[in-house]
């Protein structure tokens, strides 16, 4: 939805967020990490996709302009960061938001030439148009809903020229609770230097998984289905392999194992003597510790309490899960 205006009414009496805060950090919505909602393709996409993993349930259904891609998520990108940011600094939020287009294409690292605001207008278009079925948690809330990824967005202002100066975009209810949930992850600047899409998708999953513990391992056939990838796996496994000769990735070093699998580990990870063979946990027990402590990055709190594990002395742990879950719940509670 477009259309043209004129100046910012003011903001209390708009009911609408002003992104004005510069150098936000980034932030990226938990559920949208785990789970392939954005296409990888490079030109426009019209399948309509459908993923299921460990109950969750996601219908993704493209407009006549294709699919949204996970270069058109950098919209989402930005507008998370600001709300984030204002809300840690005490800011009254709102779904709708003022941005200045300028703005949103110099903090995701694009270009400002007039073709990147066609551009830019056209990942509104797709973002709008493209319609999400699913049953998936945000906010501590399981309901199965269809929704845009934004709600709608208007051209506020325009320059002379037809170029978008001002925007207003209204975030859908799924993606705004995830804020005000604060079901969000930092992202490294860098990520929005990463042009390829599959790159792009591969941090996500791996800034997600892997967070602040040592490793995370994968199949190449899992990580295949959670990338959202078209590829056949032959394929996929090949670009795979091109991005372990690069290290594209940032914080994040990538190696294949044998038994086809994959492991990505912090490139730059200082551990304590000892912690790197601290108990693992079974993943029910990370999803429990999800619950206790809404929000969480639960990979920051199972590396924290890794290393804590190790400054104690490393003792035997009878019940690793339970003693992990213990000192989660008193950390939510103080």
């Amino acid at each position: 939805m477009a259309g043209a205006g004129g100046a910012y009414p003011a903001e209390a009496a708009g009911g609408f967020f002003l992104c004005d805060i510069f150098d936000a950090i980034p932030k990226n919505d938990l559920a949208s990490m785990e789970h392939p909602l954005f296409s990888l393709a490079t030109r426009p996409d019209r399948r309509i996709l459908n993923y299921e993993h460990n109950g969750a349930q996601i219908t993704v259904v493209p407009s006549v302009k294709g699919l949204a891609t996970i270069h058109d998520k950098d919209i989402l990108i930005f507008c998370i960061s600001q709300l984030m940011a204002a809300q840690n600094a005490g800011r009254a939020l709102s779904r709708t938001l003022h941005l200045k287009a300028h703005d949103l294409l110099i903090a995701t690292n694009r270009e400002t030439s007039g073709d990147a605001y066609r551009r830019l207008r056209e990942s509104f278009e797709r973002l709008a148009g493209t319609r999400i079925t699913t049953n998936i948690v945000t906010g501590g809330e399981e309901v199965t809903s269809g929704f845009g990824l934004i709600e709608k967005w208007e051209i506020v202002r325009k320059a002379r020229g037809g170029r978008m100066v001002n925007v207003a975009v209204t975030l859908s209810d799924w993606l705004f609770r995830a804020v005000l949930s604060k079901s969000v992850l930092t992202l490294s600047r860098d990520y929005f230097r990463l042009r390829k899409p599959l790159e792009r998708r591969i941090y996500e999953l791996t800034r997600k998984h892997c967070g602040r513990q040592n490793a995370w391992t994968i199949s190449v056939e899992t990580l295949l289905k959670k990338s959202g990838s078209a590829s056949p796996r032959r394929v996929f496994r090949k670009m795979i392999r091109d991005m372990i000769q690069a290290q594209p990735l940032p914080d994040y070093a990538m190696e294949e194992l044998p038994g086809d699998l994959i492991r990505f580990s912090q490139k730059h990870a200082v551990l304590e003597p000892g912690v790197a063979d601290a108990p693992v946990l079974k993943p029910a027990t990370l999803e429990r510790a999800r619950e206790l402590m809404p929000g969480a990055d639960v990979y920051a709190l199972e590396a924290e309490w890794r290393a804590m594990w190790g400054r104690s002395g490393r003792p035997r742990l009878r019940q690793a899960d339970a003693a992990f879950l213990g000192w989660v719940k008193k950390r939510s509670e103080g």
